[in-house]
Order: C-alpha cells, then sequence, then structure tokens
C-alpha cells in the first residue's frame, strides 16, 4: 500500500521529513514531492489553498499511485470545546466558501458535487486508536474549507453556524473532494493553533510549531500502524 502524506506548509511537513531523514525529491506539476526510502510513502507540502491542494492530491494519486491520502496540519477551532493544542479528526468536510444561492442551492454546493464529503472510516479508527494511545485529546467533527484566512468573528459565526462547523482551514475539503472522486481513502488530521477570532494571526504564528509537532507524531505513528 502506497501512502500519501500532506501537509499545506512547509513547517507542517518538515518535522515528517525529519523524522524519516532519507529521501528522495522529486519535482513535478511545480511542487516538491518527497519520496521516503524507508517505507515509499511519499510526502509534500500542497501549498496553501483549495487549488493548490487539489493538484497535489491529484499528482499523489495519479502520478505517484497512492492510495491512501492523510493530510495533516493546523486549523482554526470553532467549536468552544476546543482549545489550542487539541486535534480534530474531519468527519465531514465542506466548502464555506461556494456560494451558487442564486440557483436554488444551499451554501457549498457545487453542481455535480455536494455540500458534504465523508472521510474513510478505517483511517479514522486508526487515527483514533493512536491519539488515545498517544495520550492526545482528539475531537470528530466537520471541518469547513475556504480560500480566506478567518480572523473575523462574524464571518467565524456565519460559517460555524451555516456548516455547523467545528474548525476552519483551508485545503481539506478540496483534497476531499479529489479522493472522493478518484475513490480514494482519505483522512483529514488537524491541529488548533488558533480560534478563528480577531487575534487569530497572533495564536496562529505564535502555536503554529507546537501543533505541528503534535499532527507529526500522529501521523508517524498511525504509518506505523499501517505496517508501512
Amino acid at each position: 500500500m502506497k501512502v500519501g502524506i500532506l501537509g499545506a506548509m512547509d513547517e507542517e511537513i518538515m518535522l515528517l521529513l525529519e523524522h524519516y531523514k532519507d529521501y528522495e525529491s522529486i519535482c513535478f506539476g511545480g511542487n516538491t514531492f518527497y519520496k521516503i526510502k524507508q517505507n515509499g510513502i511519499i510526502v509534500a507540502s500542497s501549498r496553501i489553498g483549495k487549488v493548490f491542494s487539489a493538484l497535489s492530491a491529484s499528482i499523489m494519486i495519479l502520478h505517484f499511485g497512492c492510495e491512501r491520502i492523510i493530510f495533516t496540519g493546523v486549523a482554526g477551532g470553532v467549536n468552544p470545546n476546543y482549545k489550542i493544542g487539541d486535534l480534530v479528526l474531519g468527519v465531514e468536510l465542506a466548502q464555506h466558501d461556494v456560494d451558487i444561492t442564486a440557483f436554488g442551492h444551499p451554501f457549498g454546493f457545487l453542481s455535480g458535487g455536494k455540500v458534504f464529503t465523508k472521510t474513510d472510516e478505517k483511517l479514522n479508527s486508526i487515527a483514533k486508536e493512536v491519539a488515545k494511545n498517544e495520550g492526545f485529546r482528539m475531537y470528530e467533527g466537520v471541518i469547513a474549507t475556504g480560500d480566506q484566512f478567518i480572523h473575523n468573528f462574524e464571518r467565524k459565526e456565519w460559517i460555524k453556524n451555516t456548516f455547523k462547523a467545528d474548525a476552519i482551514e483551508m485545503e481539506g475539503a478540496s483534497v476531499a473532494v479529489v479522493c472522493d472522486n478518484l475513490q480514494i481513502p482519505f483522512c483529514i488530521l488537524r491541529a488548533i493553533s488558533d480560534n478563528a477570532s480577531d487575534e487569530a494571526l497572533v495564536s496562529y504564528e505564535e502555536f503554529l510549531e507546537e501543533a505541528a509537532r503534535k499532527s507529526t507524531r500522529l501521523v508517524v505513528k498511525m504509518v506505523e500502524k499501517m505496517g508501512l
């Protein structure tokens, strides 16, 4: 089984590369992909946003032959129970910035698609087992994705109420759409780095490294649990 691991930014995958150490760098499609020599997994920074993340997920599947996709990184929490550093396992993902309501469709819907895309139950079970074993607090929830860094209370509340969202980020739902259409099992893991409020930028920059470290630990143990 070949597994692809994506993070949106270099900071979200560098700890993985430091852990595995021995890898081959492969440039393709305007991005750099890293093939881990120990177990053959493919690691890459998708780059920020829905288009780049969809492109990177597609390349991992169609070019590198990945049969499972794990997306890891950080997100802003909108569920009041979430604290900075908590882990969120996305069970459903939606695109909060999609709006064709003028044609009678709900927010988040595109023709030929659906508002919510579900993640893979088997991968989610592995993630939950690993989190429990590592003593990490993990929640399951809805993750909303859009090409916006949310740092406004009113917008955050709108997303939370419209999609029943628990966390907000900029890549997960687009990766979900790619994997769903190509019938590739996937899971979306996020560590809460901020509360998507007016102080989001300060919190995000301060806690990015800590959140990324926790996500990396979880993914490494998941890969081991999968026998790779």
